[in-house]
């Protein structure tokens, strides 16, 4: 078989599962992408004439600009956090502190429901890795006790989760998370993509907004979400962003954003700090389409704003959708392997900027889907 008689071969596998995929522009009011506070529709600040629209070389070459000092520090000082360090996106900044911060003798648990660059990165980190169940701190524990007693000298133990769950819209243990971190000297990391911008009295996530910095490696996040800018960034301190600057391979050898970009990231940083009213606004909107959603009989599982309507099968999943788009309201289908065989899903996205009336009538439309 020649590459062309695999790919084409692969592809055909895909389309008779019901899974292959197209790249199409996004119509009808959204509810599928990310964009928790309606940032990305609005307009950014006019730029910097003096800075470049254009990226030259990685930081450590001559890609670096005093813009991103300016922007690592504001990300530092709304988390209380002893440094940051941005990357070019969420699943380059996961994949890289991974890799990074993981050695092959080392241990970790990861969520069985955590975000596929979690996933892969833990693949490059080539350490001993135990997945537990979802949510589930027996297991997870039953397994940590047991690397804890059998870990050697030079081995670190590490715990790796989500907080807030980007499919099934549920949240992490934290605080029970980095107890039992601390009770058997292991080191815990947190995804933030989806809670950040959206939870605390400024915004910055629930680590944060639940009291928990010092009780965790790391965290990362997203500015391509709530923020509504590119790119991403990690929470920690100065000696690791030290060690990443100087070990992390997905930093080290790409190419630096420009720094127009970095003062879309202050401003963003500035905006979002403030905007309280649209993370309240964000959160009753949530609770209005879930309560719609149960008025018609309709339960979903999580909490907050990503809200998952498992249809199981995916063909109904994707006959949903489309069924949702003829009727205005752009909600995608998901299926496997991004979420677990059986559990194809519409997964719906709430933001701060949907009005009543259109929440009301999209839970309606999912409904007569759903039923």
């Amino acid at each position: 078989m020649n590459l062309t008689q695999r790919w084409l071969a692969q592809l055909e596998s895909l389309r008779a599962q019901g899974r292959l995929r197209t790249l199409q522009s996004g119509t009808g009011v959204d509810f599928a992408s990310n964009d928790y506070l309606g940032y990305a529709r609005r307009r950014l600040k006019p730029p910097i004439p003096e800075l470049s629209p254009s990226g030259a070389a990685s930081r450590l070459l001559r890609g670096h600009h005093p813009i991103w000092d300016e922007v690592e520090a504001a990300l530092a000082r709304w988390h209380g956090a002893e440094a940051t360090l941005v990357l070019t996106s969420g699943y380059t900044a996961n994949q890289g502190l991974l890799a990074t911060a993981i050695e092959p003798n080392d241990w970790v648990a990861s969520d069985a429901l955590n975000h596929a660059s979690i996933v892969d990165g833990l693949k490059l980190a080539k350490a001993t890795r135990y997945v537990y169940r979802h949510l589930d701190l027996n297991d997870l524990e039953a397994n940590l006790r047991q690397a804890a007693m059998n870990r050697r000298p030079d081995a670190a133990l590490f715990i790796v989760t989500e907080s807030l769950f980007s499919m099934d819209g549920d949240v992490a243990p934290l605080p029970a998370l980095v107890d039992m971190a601390q009770r058997y000297g292991a080191h815990l990391l947190v995804d933030e993509a989806h809670a950040t911008g959206c939870f605390g009295s400024k915004g910055s996530g629930l680590v944060d907004s639940l009291g928990l910095r010092s009780g965790v490696l790391a965290t990362v996040h997203t500015g391509g979400k709530a923020l509504g800018v590119p790119g991403a960034y990690i929470c920690c301190s100065a000696l690791l962003k030290q060690v990443l600057v100087n070990r992390c391979r997905h930093f080290i050898f790409t190419t630096a954003f420009t720094p127009l970009i970095g003062a879309w990231w202050l401003d963003a940083v500035e905006r979002v700090q403030a905007d309280a009213t649209g993370r309240q606004r964000l959160h009753d909107n949530a609770r209005l389409f879930r309560d719609e959603l149960r008025r018609h009989g309709i339960q979903t599982p999580g909490e907050h704003y990503v809200v998952p309507v498992v249809l199981g099968d995916d063909s109904r999943a994707v006959r949903g959708a489309a069924r949702l788009q003829n009727a205005g309201f752009d909600m995608p289908a998901i299926r496997p392997p991004t979420v677990p065989e059986g559990t194809a899903r519409l997964r719906i996205s709430i933001h701060a900027d949907h009005d009543p009336e259109t929440l009301r009538r999209a839970a309606a439309a999912v409904a007569e889907v759903a039923s």
